[in-house]
């Protein structure tokens, strides 16, 4: 067999190879975890946010609730520019620790760098914190309420707190201030990849709270997707 007949045919096996992942990927970012309609939670003394763009999704929580409070674990006026009193949502993130803490916004990303957080093992992780006296609107992205039961309200802050790593003192260890000089990054659990991306890490923690996610959450769209904007309570 000539070696040009081998190469095009590898070539189109790799392409079909390619094609048949892109197209499980979707189904499994189109497909709910769980089927079927679930009662609309309506007590907002549990709500929190979710914001998403074509790339990337955040966490944002309230500092106090009736039954959980940031302040003892974190020190928030470490966070930002802000006094910690300022502060009654705190915005969580999850990504590659090199290319989150050198990334200062997405159009200027540099894309070998991601490529290795993608590709490359062993990526150490980074949280991105950020104080907020309301929830924010982001440009092109969207922002969703949920509202939580109180169970699933807790299930989610444990989660969250148990993403930090922390010193010997059980303190959560501040790598800096982030690149707008108003949020902080902090050393974290787990490894990036393209299996555990940073959206893969906000449907885990939609999970943790009892939250509807896609089978594959490596896509923000996808996570906004499966969101439902369904805490009908008025104001921030």
């Amino acid at each position: 067999m000539q070696p040009w007949i081998v190469v095009r045919r590898m070539g189109w096996v790799l392409a079909g190879g390619l094609l048949l992942v892109g197209g499980v990927l979707t189904i499994a970012a189109l497909m709910p975890r769980k089927w079927g309609s679930s009662a609309t939670v309506t007590d907002c003394r549990f709500r929190i946010y979710v914001s998403g763009g074509a790339m990337h999704t955040n966490l944002f929580v309230p500092v106090e609730t009736p039954v959980f409070d940031w302040r003892p674990h974190l020190d928030l006026n470490q966070v930002g520019k802000s006094p910690a009193a300022d502060y009654r949502y705190l915005q969580f993130g999850w990504g590659d620790r090199i290319f989150y803490t050198e990334t200062p916004s997405w159009d200027q990303m540099n894309y070998g760098s991601a490529l290795r957080a993608l590709f490359a093992p062993g990526n150490t992780s980074a949280l991105m914190l950020k104080g907020h006296a309301t929830v924010p609107r982001y440009p092109q992205e969207t922002l969703k309420g949920v509202c939580l039961q109180e169970a699933d309200y807790l299930a989610l802050m444990q989660f969250l707190q148990g993403a930090f790593e922390t010193d010997d003192r059980g303190k959560p260890i501040r790598l800096g201030a982030g690149q707008d000089g108003d949020s902080s990054f902090y050393a974290a659990h787990g490894y990036y990849s393209v299996l555990r991306t940073c959206n893969s890490w906000t449907a885990e923690a939609l999970r943790a709270a009892n939250v509807n996610t896609p089978v594959w959450g490596g896509l923000a769209p996808a996570v906004m997707y499966h969101l439902k904007d369904d805490c009908d309570c008025e104001g921030k």
